[in-house]
């Protein structure tokens, strides 16, 4: 699943060529995603100018001129593409993005037509319409911690979040409401950096703990973004290339390879917890 690094890059690659547009022949090629389309999704986006693009966690918000945003979920497999030549590519008879692209629109920006299309070979993904002021009260929304990457987020958030926590780090560390946007891969890799077991309780980490784990955190998120992202199997920007962070993994996916810290005579260790893969140096994050 693209994690917050995947999705900001998603966000950035489309924001020069959305941000400022206007949408036209909006079509979606069937009912539903995850979920049903919105009601009368394309004529809403029809017409509609793209404001502003965030992200929130995982999500991408676009925010339109008709005081509603625009929400994307890219689930698993989901995937925006940008074609800068659109004529021609609106048939319905052959979708040129693929079997699995399910919604295409026009953007106009300046009179620049860019083709946008979003294939998703699973499904997982979703998109929905909300009124921009309700966002943060909408479910998808409101239950979210801060952001990992924005001023809410500190070892002494973590501190208090974590308070008597008898939940391990790892697990503690992917709940949203803890912290929003972090997945597995970056979870295993910020422990790694900042030398804590997964293991370990979160409420016995202490403060000094926490507060490299935040820094550690910020950092390896900024590294990947920098990076465009991990690519293990599906995640492609909207140009259609791979992220790089993949060659960059101290511990992720790398079960039974040697510890890079220097001096280190540790091989990488694999457990599972909450039903996902934790990569680790026992030697490096001992408890």
């Amino acid at each position: 699943m693209p994690e917050l690094p995947e999705v900001e890059t998603v966000r950035r690659g489309l924001m020069p060529v959305l941000e400022g547009a206007t949408l036209s022949r909006v079509s979606v090629r069937r009912p539903d995603l995850r979920f049903p389309f919105p009601e009368r999704f394309t004529e809403r986006l029809e017409g509609a100018t793209v404001l502003r693009i965030d992200r929130r966690a995982k999500y991408l918000l676009l925010r339109l001129s008709t005081g509603e945003t625009w929400i994307t979920h890219l689930g698993m497999t989901g995937r925006f593409t940008l074609d800068g030549d659109p004529a021609g590519l609106f048939e319905d008879v052959v979708p040129t993005g693929g079997k699995h692209e399910h919604f295409v629109a026009c953007a106009d920006l300046g009179g620049q037509l860019t083709r946008l299309g979003y294939a998703d070979a699973r499904r997982f993904g979703f998109m929905g319409l909300i009124p921009t002021e309700a966002v943060d009260d909408h479910p998808w929304f409101r239950q979210l911690g801060p952001e990992p990457l924005g001023n809410g987020f500190s070892g002494n958030h973590l501190a208090e979040a974590f308070a008597n926590r008898k939940q391990n780090i790892k697990v503690s560390l992917l709940d949203q409401s803890v912290v929003a946007g972090l997945g597995n891969i970056y979870v295993c890799e910020a422990l790694y950096r900042s030398g804590i077991s997964p293991e370990l309780a979160a409420g016995k980490v202490s403060g000094s703990r926490l507060d490299r784990l935040a820094t550690e955190v910020r950092h390896v998120l900024d590294d990947a973004i920098r990076a465009g992202g991990s690519t293990l199997k599906d995640f492609a920007n909207v140009e259609g290339g791979q992220g790089y962070f993949q060659h960059s993994f101290d511990v992720y996916g790398r079960e039974g390879e040697p510890c890079r810290t220097p001096a280190c005579k540790g091989t990488i260790h694999r457990i599972v917890q909450g039903g996902r893969s934790t990569f680790y140096c026992p030697v490096c994050q001992a408890r």
